[in-house]
């Protein structure tokens, strides 16, 4: 009898299972491949058509700007400095050839970002001093980057290592933050006093002075968003901070001497206030004003003389110093109390508005509707100094600084494009400045801002998505605001 070897039914299905197991994993592996062939392929074509688009936007710079970045096909008259000048219409500046200018800027290019105080450093500047290894290396970078994606200007808080790239730039003073003021918790300094003067005198002389002659500069913001009213920083006028001034105090002095000169007699004030001072003296002494309506009409009045006192005086200084370039205002947080544009007038040559807005909402068409009434009282040119938009799938919080944060980068794109378009038809802005560089740190920076405002990361990465429509919105913003309402 034969020997016959059976092989077991269970080690045929085994053998069958491997077999289309290798024959699965091979096709696998094949299917990997050619996907990874496809992947570095698409990759390749993508960063091939982001030089692309980068040498098309250097050509368009490189044939219809000017080393400012003026339109050459745009012109005013040539003075040798930057100035705002009205045409058919419509406020331009002028840069020093004499050709039409929107300072398309980008605020805060600073080398060493955002502190973070939890951290003890920098991240943003910890990246940076590896990869550039020196503040002046890392400014010819980003100012190139700026370049290529359509800007033209410095904005405030940048790194003075950007200054001498080739990009006009602009300068804040920070003079009333000196004298004592603070955009962070609404505090106001005295404007009449001695040391506001002074304060003045000193920033002037050292920041203002060196610049005079240079070309590059467009102007001087003043201050960063003062308290002109009660708001979210304090329930008061700046008729009540003034009113708790001590009675040596310049300020005080200057509150009784407006009441002085209304009423003339103490009885009139007595009458409209309902009080019984024996004369004006005894208001150097008082610490609170009544909620009459004389009182409240007196608040509107004074914070007038409070206004044209501040302007009067920092224009004066300023141009002393320098008396070629702009003084650009003093970046208003919101549309201010009538009393304050008018206080400006004649001692600004641009009003300087940083205007953030929720664009789930009509919040733009409100905030036009604003900037359209400053303008309407003061006749002049408006600049918007700060705006941005802030995304949830960047992986920041955004849980702190202004505005609404939106889904994605690419409504940050969407957004950016719509409120730059709604901007530059208007005939008096001259100018939109992005808040900011780089994204603030993940765990806030000194007073726990943490959001996405960045043109580029922490990493120094810029967000493409964001740039690449910044870039086309930028290069068309002359065009956008000749053609006005009707483009």
């Amino acid at each position: 009898m034969e020997n016959r070897r059976f092989v077991s039914p269970l080690a045929i299905v085994l053998v069958i299972a491997l077999a289309a197991i290798l024959s699965i994993n091979a096709i696998l592996f094949y299917t990997i491949f050619r996907l990874n062939e496809e992947i570095s392929l698409i990759s390749r074509e993508i960063v091939e058509l982001q030089k692309s688009y980068t040498n098309l936007s250097l050509q368009i710079l490189s044939s219809l700007y000017d080393e400012y970045g003026g339109a050459t096909y745009l012109h005013g008259d040539a003075t040798g400095f930057f100035h705002v000048e009205k045409i058919d219409g419509k406020f331009w500046l002028i840069d020093p050839e004499g050709n039409l200018f929107i300072s398309k800027g980008v605020n805060h290019v600073d080398y060493w970002g955002d502190y973070s105080p939890s951290l003890g450093y920098s991240p943003y500047n910890k990246y940076v001093s590896e990869k550039y290894g020196s503040a002046d290396k890392w400014a010819e970078e980003a100012v190139s980057r700026l370049k290529k994606w359509g800007f033209n200007t410095i904005g405030a808080w940048s790194s003075r290592e950007t200054y001498d790239k080739g990009m006009p730039y602009t300068v804040i003073l920070n003079i009333a933050l000196e004298a004592g003021a603070s955009w962070l918790t609404g505090n106001v300094a005295d404007y009449f006093s001695r040391e506001f003067k002074e304060a003045a005198e000193k920033i002037a002389m050292e920041e203002c002075a060196p610049r005079r002659e240079d070309k590059y500069l467009i102007g001087y913001f003043i201050d960063n968003e003062l308290r002109w009213a009660a708001d979210w920083r304090s329930s008061n006028d700046l008729f009540d901070d003034y009113m708790l001034l001590p009675p040596e105090a310049e300020g005080k002095k200057a509150l009784v001497n407006f009441l002085r000169e209304k009423y003339g007699e103490i009885s009139s004030l007595n009458r409209a206030w309902g009080t019984s001072f024996s004369s004006f003296d005894d208001l150097l002494l008082e610490k609170h004003a009544p909620k009459t309506l004389a009182a409240e009409a007196d608040r509107r009045g004074f914070l007038r003389i409070i206004a044209e006192q501040y302007f009067k005086l920092t224009y004066n200084i300023i141009k002393k110093y320098d008396p070629n370039h702009l003084i650009l205002g003093c970046r208003f947080a919101y549309k201010p109390p009538d009393e304050v544009l008018y206080g400006c007038i004649g001692y600004t040559d641009v009003i300087s508005v940083n205007c953030y807005t929720n664009p789930y909402s009509d919040d733009l068409e409100s905030r036009i509707i604003d900037l359209k009434e400053i303008h309407r009282l003061t006749s002049l040119p408006i600049m918007i100094t700060e705006f941005s938009f802030k995304a949830m799938d960047s992986g920041l919080p955004n849980s702190k600084g202004a505005g609404v944060p939106v889904k994605t980068q690419a409504e940050r794109a969407k957004y950016y494009e719509e409120y730059v378009k709604a901007m530059m038809k208007q005939p008096f802005i001259i100018g939109y400045h992005w808040f900011q560089y780089s994204d603030q740190p993940l765990e806030g920076r000194f007073d726990g801002e943490n959001s996405n405002f960045g043109l580029v990361t922490i990493q120094d990465e810029p967000w493409e998505t964001l740039i690449q429509k910044a870039t086309i919105v930028n290069l068309n913003a002359e065009l956008t605001h000749l053609r006005g309402e009707e483009g």
